[in-house]
């Protein structure tokens, strides 16, 4: 009788040790961060590139962090980008890198996720100050000067201007700073180079727009000799219109994003010049801030700043 029992805290202790290693591999996979990743239009090239290096970056450190990329339908989708942050914030995710698609409309869904506990990176498109006084929070941008970035392209069109020639801007969705900020850097050139913007118009970063802005433009302004475009997409749609107008070759294009598709137009001349903000990189800043951050047990009230990321002119001779 004693045997037996002997031999049944024996089994006992045996049962107990097994189930001893799993306890720290399971305390190991809970601790592994959610990290979502809320971008804008994935029918632009840009996004999509962006979104291609996060899952690079992620399949890399596959043992770190867990991904969720999100992307909503067109550039102005304001309400569907809300509602892929109210679902990751169902979703319990640890931490959020947002694109978003206004820089106003986010920022009380974002105070949302910030309540419940996400630390919030914020990328590509900065959020408006005063909205985010307004809701008490901080959030930290991770991205490029979008003003020098246009500057940059802006003064290499400059060069092949003279005083009194008429331009004309082609803005992305007014709302958002980053379209502000290019207009910005494009007016910036264009006065110091004496130049004449004869109307600035949104073509809502998509290509289709930009050639009907272009196109009025045209019309309105026949003298037009370039078109400083907020991003590739409207630069295509602006090649397009001058070419419908019979004017390839009179009339410049400066881009802004240096997608795939904007490269045969800078090897032929229909495209000036483009900026490149790195865009493969881009969340990748984003997602490193937010590890940082949560391997460092920080708040997001901690947080706050900028990390400024780098751009540089492209044109058909760089190498």
């Amino acid at each position: 009788m004693n045997t037996a029992r002997t031999r049944l805290k024996l089994i006992a202790a045996a049962a107990l040790l097994c189930a001893l290693p799993a306890a720290p591999a399971m305390a190991q996979t809970a601790a592994k961060p959610k990290v979502a990743l809320v971008m804008k239009s994935l029918a632009n090239e840009f996004f999509l590139t962006m979104e291609n290096g996060a899952k690079a970056h992620q399949k890399a450190n596959a043992a770190k962090y867990d991904l969720l990329a999100n992307g909503i339908k067109d550039e102005t989708d304001t309400s569907a980008q809300i509602k892929l942050v109210e679902q990751m914030i169902v979703s319990k995710v640890n931490a959020l890198v947002i694109a978003p698609a206004d820089s106003k409309a986010l920022v009380p869904v974002l105070k949302k996720a910030v309540d419940a506990g996400v630390i919030v990176v914020n990328i590509d498109n900065k959020l408006d100050d005063a909205a985010l006084k307004e809701k008490g929070i901080t959030v930290p941008f991770v991205g490029p000067d979008n003003r020098k970035g246009a500057k940059l392209a802006g003064d290499f069109l400059a060069k092949q201007l003279k005083a009194g020639d008429q331009v004309g801007i082609i803005e992305g969705v007014s709302t958002t700073y980053n379209a502000q900020q290019r207009t910005l850097g494009f007016q910036d050139a264009m006065k110091a180079a004496g130049a004449k913007v004869v109307g600035v118009q949104s073509g809502q970063w998509e290509i289709a727009p930009g050639n009907t802005v272009a196109a009025a433009m045209l019309n309105a302004n026949p003298k037009i000799t370039a078109f400083l475009c907020g991003n590739d997409n409207m630069a295509i749609g602006a090649v397009s219109a001058i070419k419908a107008a019979g004017k390839l070759g009179k009339v410049k294009v400066i881009g802004y994003d240096n997608i795939n598709a904007i490269k045969p137009m800078l090897a032929d001349g229909r495209v000036l010049a483009t900026v490149d903000q790195f865009g493969s990189q881009q969340a990748v800043f984003g997602i490193e801030t937010v590890l940082k951050a949560l391997a460092e047990k920080k708040t997001q009230a901690t947080l706050g700043g900028l990390v400024e990321t780098k751009v540089a002119l492209v044109n058909k001779d760089s190498k």
